[in-house]
Protein backbone atom coordinates (compact mmCIF):
# COMPACT_ATOMS: atom_id res chain seq x y z
CA UNK A 1 0.00 0.00 0.00
CA UNK A 2 2.28 2.68 -1.29
CA UNK A 3 5.02 0.03 -2.62
CA UNK A 4 7.83 1.52 -1.40
CA UNK A 5 9.69 -0.28 -4.56
CA UNK A 6 7.68 0.83 -7.02
CA UNK A 7 8.91 3.65 -9.98
CA UNK A 8 5.55 5.07 -10.99
CA UNK A 9 5.25 6.26 -7.12
CA UNK A 10 9.25 7.52 -7.00
CA UNK A 11 8.27 9.15 -10.06
CA UNK A 12 4.93 10.95 -9.09
CA UNK A 13 6.58 11.52 -5.36
CA UNK A 14 9.28 13.69 -7.31
CA UNK A 15 7.02 15.43 -10.38
CA UNK A 16 4.64 16.42 -7.10
CA UNK A 17 5.54 16.18 -3.95
CA UNK A 18 5.71 13.68 -1.42
CA UNK A 19 2.54 15.01 0.35
CA UNK A 20 0.30 15.41 -2.89
CA UNK A 21 0.86 11.76 -3.99
CA UNK A 22 -1.98 9.36 -2.78
CA UNK A 23 -0.69 5.96 -1.34
CA UNK A 24 -3.05 4.06 -2.59
CA UNK A 25 -2.83 4.72 -6.55
CA UNK A 26 0.21 2.61 -5.74
CA UNK A 27 -0.45 -0.56 -4.76
CA UNK A 28 1.49 -3.80 -5.08
CA UNK A 29 1.08 -7.45 -4.72
CA UNK A 30 4.17 -9.63 -5.12
CA UNK A 31 5.22 -13.20 -5.61
CA UNK A 32 7.85 -15.14 -5.55
CA UNK A 33 8.13 -19.03 -6.03
CA UNK A 34 11.80 -20.47 -5.89
CA UNK A 35 12.17 -23.99 -7.44
CA UNK A 36 14.93 -26.50 -8.68
CA UNK A 37 13.02 -26.37 -11.85
CA UNK A 38 13.28 -22.39 -12.23
CA UNK A 39 12.02 -19.44 -10.14
CA UNK A 40 8.80 -17.61 -10.97
CA UNK A 41 8.37 -14.32 -9.55
CA UNK A 42 5.35 -11.46 -10.21
CA UNK A 43 5.13 -7.95 -8.90
CA UNK A 44 1.96 -6.12 -10.38
CA UNK A 45 1.00 -2.36 -9.24
CA UNK A 46 -2.72 -1.02 -8.66
CA UNK A 47 -4.74 1.88 -8.47
CA UNK A 48 -7.21 3.35 -6.82
CA UNK A 49 -10.68 1.58 -7.41
CA UNK A 50 -12.26 -1.68 -8.06
CA UNK A 51 -8.72 -2.79 -8.19
CA UNK A 52 -7.91 -1.79 -4.39
CA UNK A 53 -10.35 -2.55 -1.87
CA UNK A 54 -9.76 -2.30 1.72
CA UNK A 55 -11.75 -3.47 4.52
CA UNK A 56 -11.21 -4.32 8.26
CA UNK A 57 -10.35 -8.36 7.83
CA UNK A 58 -9.76 -8.55 4.06
CA UNK A 59 -7.48 -6.63 1.82
CA UNK A 60 -8.09 -7.36 -2.49
CA UNK A 61 -5.35 -6.15 -5.15
CA UNK A 62 -6.28 -6.71 -8.10
CA UNK A 63 -7.98 -10.57 -8.61
CA UNK A 64 -5.53 -11.14 -5.56
CA UNK A 65 -6.75 -11.18 -1.96
CA UNK A 66 -5.74 -11.16 1.50
CA UNK A 67 -7.94 -11.66 4.83
CA UNK A 68 -7.93 -12.86 8.52
CA UNK A 69 -9.75 -15.66 9.58
CA UNK A 70 -10.81 -17.37 12.96
CA UNK A 71 -10.98 -14.08 14.72
CA UNK A 72 -7.47 -13.33 13.09
CA UNK A 73 -5.68 -16.53 13.94
CA UNK A 74 -5.67 -17.13 10.44
CA UNK A 75 -4.42 -15.43 7.38
CA UNK A 76 -5.62 -16.37 3.68
CA UNK A 77 -3.54 -15.53 0.50
CA UNK A 78 -5.56 -16.42 -2.61
CA UNK A 79 -3.16 -15.52 -5.27
CA UNK A 80 -4.10 -15.16 -9.34
CA UNK A 81 -1.30 -13.32 -10.85
CA UNK A 82 0.72 -13.82 -13.91
CA UNK A 83 4.79 -13.45 -13.75
CA UNK A 84 5.75 -10.60 -14.98
CA UNK A 85 9.87 -10.53 -13.87
CA UNK A 86 12.15 -10.57 -17.77
CA UNK A 87 13.73 -13.88 -15.96
CA UNK A 88 10.57 -15.90 -15.74
CA UNK A 89 8.59 -17.12 -18.38
CA UNK A 90 6.24 -13.84 -19.21
CA UNK A 91 2.67 -14.13 -18.46
CA UNK A 92 2.43 -17.64 -16.77
CA UNK A 93 -0.27 -17.79 -14.49
CA UNK A 94 0.90 -17.82 -10.60
CA UNK A 95 -2.60 -19.46 -8.86
CA UNK A 96 -3.48 -20.34 -5.39
CA UNK A 97 -3.42 -20.93 -2.04
CA UNK A 98 -1.04 -19.59 0.93
CA UNK A 99 -2.68 -20.51 4.12
CA UNK A 100 -0.87 -18.99 7.61
CA UNK A 101 -1.53 -20.67 10.89
CA UNK A 102 -0.22 -17.30 13.13
CA UNK A 103 -0.07 -18.61 16.30
CA UNK A 104 1.82 -17.08 19.29
CA UNK A 105 4.93 -15.48 19.70
CA UNK A 106 4.72 -11.92 17.95
CA UNK A 107 4.69 -8.74 19.82
CA UNK A 108 1.28 -6.56 20.69
CA UNK A 109 2.40 -3.15 19.00
CA UNK A 110 4.80 -2.08 16.79
CA UNK A 111 8.47 -1.33 17.19
CA UNK A 112 9.95 1.88 15.80
CA UNK A 113 12.75 1.69 13.09
CA UNK A 114 14.36 4.97 13.22
CA UNK A 115 14.49 4.89 17.08
CA UNK A 116 17.03 7.61 17.38
CA UNK A 117 15.46 9.72 14.69
CA UNK A 118 11.68 11.38 14.68
CA UNK A 119 9.65 7.43 14.53
CA UNK A 120 8.57 7.84 11.19
CA UNK A 121 8.91 4.61 10.09
CA UNK A 122 7.75 1.29 12.10
CA UNK A 123 7.95 -2.92 12.07
CA UNK A 124 5.63 -4.86 13.40
CA UNK A 125 6.51 -8.46 14.05
CA UNK A 126 3.09 -10.28 13.85
CA UNK A 127 3.63 -13.88 13.51
CA UNK A 128 7.40 -14.57 12.99
CA UNK A 129 6.91 -18.25 14.58
CA UNK A 130 3.80 -18.82 11.80
CA UNK A 131 3.52 -22.06 9.93
CA UNK A 132 2.46 -22.37 6.24
CA UNK A 133 0.24 -24.71 4.30
CA UNK A 134 0.58 -23.79 0.03
CA UNK A 135 -1.37 -25.27 -2.40
CA UNK A 136 -0.62 -24.06 -5.97
CA UNK A 137 -3.09 -24.96 -9.10
CA UNK A 138 -0.31 -23.41 -11.24
CA UNK A 139 1.75 -24.16 -11.25
CA UNK A 140 0.60 -27.62 -9.88
CA UNK A 141 2.69 -27.49 -6.28
CA UNK A 142 1.93 -28.15 -2.59
CA UNK A 143 4.28 -27.78 0.33
CA UNK A 144 4.36 -26.55 4.06
CA UNK A 145 6.69 -25.55 6.31
CA UNK A 146 7.84 -22.83 9.10
CA UNK A 147 6.83 -19.13 8.03
CA UNK A 148 7.08 -15.78 8.91
CA UNK A 149 4.72 -12.62 8.89
CA UNK A 150 4.97 -8.73 9.68
CA UNK A 151 4.40 -5.35 8.72
CA UNK A 152 5.98 -2.65 7.67
CA UNK A 153 4.80 1.27 7.48
CA UNK A 154 6.29 4.82 7.62
CA UNK A 155 5.59 8.59 7.26
CA UNK A 156 7.64 9.31 4.82
CA UNK A 157 10.00 7.59 1.67
CA UNK A 158 12.12 5.04 2.87
CA UNK A 159 15.30 6.08 1.02
CA UNK A 160 14.41 9.36 3.18
CA UNK A 161 14.99 7.61 6.61
CA UNK A 162 17.78 4.99 5.77
CA UNK A 163 20.77 4.64 3.94
CA UNK A 164 20.75 0.59 4.16
CA UNK A 165 19.45 -2.11 6.14
CA UNK A 166 19.63 -5.88 6.56
CA UNK A 167 17.33 -8.55 8.16
CA UNK A 168 17.35 -12.13 8.86
CA UNK A 169 14.97 -14.47 10.35
CA UNK A 170 16.57 -17.41 11.16
CA UNK A 171 14.50 -20.67 12.06
CA UNK A 172 16.03 -22.16 15.59
CA UNK A 173 15.38 -25.97 17.33
CA UNK A 174 12.00 -26.43 19.10
CA UNK A 175 9.93 -24.03 16.66
CA UNK A 176 11.63 -21.00 18.05
CA UNK A 177 13.07 -18.06 15.55
CA UNK A 178 15.39 -15.79 16.33
CA UNK A 179 15.16 -12.20 14.26
CA UNK A 180 17.83 -9.61 13.38
CA UNK A 181 17.14 -5.93 12.32
CA UNK A 182 20.16 -3.73 11.30
CA UNK A 183 19.64 -0.18 10.08
CA UNK A 184 21.70 2.68 9.42
CA UNK A 185 19.72 5.83 9.54
CA UNK A 186 20.20 8.67 6.95
CA UNK A 187 22.53 10.35 9.13
CA UNK A 188 24.44 7.58 9.89
CA UNK A 189 22.94 6.31 13.26
CA UNK A 190 23.11 2.30 13.57
CA UNK A 191 20.09 0.76 15.26
CA UNK A 192 20.76 -3.03 16.00
CA UNK A 193 17.92 -5.29 16.82
CA UNK A 194 18.64 -9.15 17.80
CA UNK A 195 15.30 -10.87 19.50
CA UNK A 196 14.28 -14.53 20.00
CA UNK A 197 10.16 -15.18 19.51
CA UNK A 198 9.39 -18.28 21.27
CA UNK A 199 7.08 -20.83 19.23
CA UNK A 200 4.32 -20.12 22.18
CA UNK A 201 4.63 -16.49 22.99
CA UNK A 202 7.32 -14.55 24.43
CA UNK A 203 10.21 -12.58 23.21
CA UNK A 204 13.86 -12.46 24.64
CA UNK A 205 16.55 -9.96 23.34
CA UNK A 206 19.60 -11.75 21.99
CA UNK A 207 22.65 -10.44 23.72
CA UNK A 208 27.16 -11.04 22.82
CA UNK A 209 26.36 -11.40 18.76
CA UNK A 210 29.19 -9.91 16.52
CA UNK A 211 29.17 -8.46 12.90
CA UNK A 212 29.89 -10.31 10.38
CA UNK A 213 29.71 -10.31 6.55
CA UNK A 214 28.37 -12.33 4.08
CA UNK A 215 29.91 -11.99 0.93
CA UNK A 216 28.73 -9.77 -1.39
CA UNK A 217 26.18 -10.39 -4.32
CA UNK A 218 27.15 -10.16 -8.17
CA UNK A 219 26.13 -6.42 -8.28
CA UNK A 220 28.54 -5.66 -4.80
CA UNK A 221 25.47 -5.54 -2.53
CA UNK A 222 27.11 -6.10 0.77
CA UNK A 223 24.98 -8.72 3.13
CA UNK A 224 25.89 -7.46 6.95
CA UNK A 225 24.70 -9.87 9.83
CA UNK A 226 25.51 -10.41 13.13
CA UNK A 227 26.40 -14.07 14.83
CA UNK A 228 27.90 -15.82 18.19
CA UNK A 229 30.94 -14.72 18.65
CA UNK A 230 32.82 -17.98 18.98
CA UNK A 231 30.69 -19.43 16.10
CA UNK A 232 32.34 -20.14 12.15
CA UNK A 233 31.43 -17.13 9.48
CA UNK A 234 27.70 -17.38 8.63
CA UNK A 235 27.50 -19.19 5.39
CA UNK A 236 25.29 -17.95 1.89
CA UNK A 237 23.49 -21.24 1.44
CA UNK A 238 21.20 -19.77 -1.85
CA UNK A 239 20.80 -16.49 -3.41
CA UNK A 240 17.37 -15.99 -4.25
CA UNK A 241 17.50 -12.45 -5.57
CA UNK A 242 20.68 -10.64 -6.66
CA UNK A 243 19.43 -7.36 -7.89
CA UNK A 244 21.80 -3.51 -7.60
CA UNK A 245 19.88 -2.61 -4.62
CA UNK A 246 18.79 -5.79 -3.00
CA UNK A 247 19.63 -9.19 -2.13
CA UNK A 248 17.36 -11.80 -1.01
CA UNK A 249 19.66 -15.44 0.53
CA UNK A 250 19.29 -18.29 1.99
CA UNK A 251 21.72 -18.68 5.19
CA UNK A 252 22.83 -20.74 7.94
CA UNK A 253 24.40 -19.36 11.01
CA UNK A 254 24.99 -19.73 14.66
CA UNK A 255 22.82 -17.18 17.04
CA UNK A 256 22.23 -17.73 20.59
CA UNK A 257 24.15 -21.05 20.66
CA UNK A 258 22.27 -22.84 18.69
CA UNK A 259 22.65 -23.38 14.74
CA UNK A 260 19.96 -21.95 12.40
CA UNK A 261 18.92 -21.52 8.97
CA UNK A 262 17.07 -18.81 7.27
CA UNK A 263 16.05 -16.27 5.02
CA UNK A 264 18.73 -12.88 4.79
CA UNK A 265 17.74 -9.38 3.08
CA UNK A 266 19.93 -6.63 2.27
CA UNK A 267 18.87 -3.32 0.88
CA UNK A 268 20.91 -0.62 -0.23
CA UNK A 269 18.75 2.64 -0.35
CA UNK A 270 21.39 5.06 -1.74
CA UNK A 271 21.64 2.76 -5.02
CA UNK A 272 17.64 2.21 -5.01
CA UNK A 273 17.52 6.22 -5.71
CA UNK A 274 19.76 6.25 -8.13
CA UNK A 275 18.68 7.51 -11.81
CA UNK A 276 20.01 4.04 -13.58
CA UNK A 277 18.25 1.87 -10.62
CA UNK A 278 14.63 4.01 -11.67
CA UNK A 279 14.93 2.82 -15.32
CA UNK A 280 15.30 -0.53 -14.80
CA UNK A 281 12.69 -1.02 -12.31
CA UNK A 282 9.74 -0.55 -14.25
CA UNK A 283 11.27 -4.39 -15.96
CA UNK A 284 10.32 -5.67 -13.06
CA UNK A 285 6.79 -4.22 -12.44
CA UNK A 286 4.08 -3.94 -14.15
CA UNK A 287 0.89 -1.20 -13.82
CA UNK A 288 -2.27 -3.12 -14.29
CA UNK A 289 -4.62 -0.89 -15.71
CA UNK A 290 -8.61 -0.82 -14.54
Amino acid sequence: MGSVFSPHYARARRRDGVRAVDPLQHCAFNVALYRPSGDLWSMSEHGRGERVVRAAEKLQLGRSTMRYEDGGARLIVDIDERTTHVASPLGQPLRGRVSLELGGGGTSEALVLDAGGAGRHRWWPVAPCARAEVQLDEPGLRFSGSAYHDCNWGDEPLEQGFARWSWSRLALPGGDCAVLYDVVQRDGRRDERAMRFGAGGGVQPIADLERRALPRTRWAVARPTRADGSASSPRVLRTLEDTPFYSRSVIASRVGGEIARGVHESLDLDRFSAGWVQFLLPFRMRRRRA
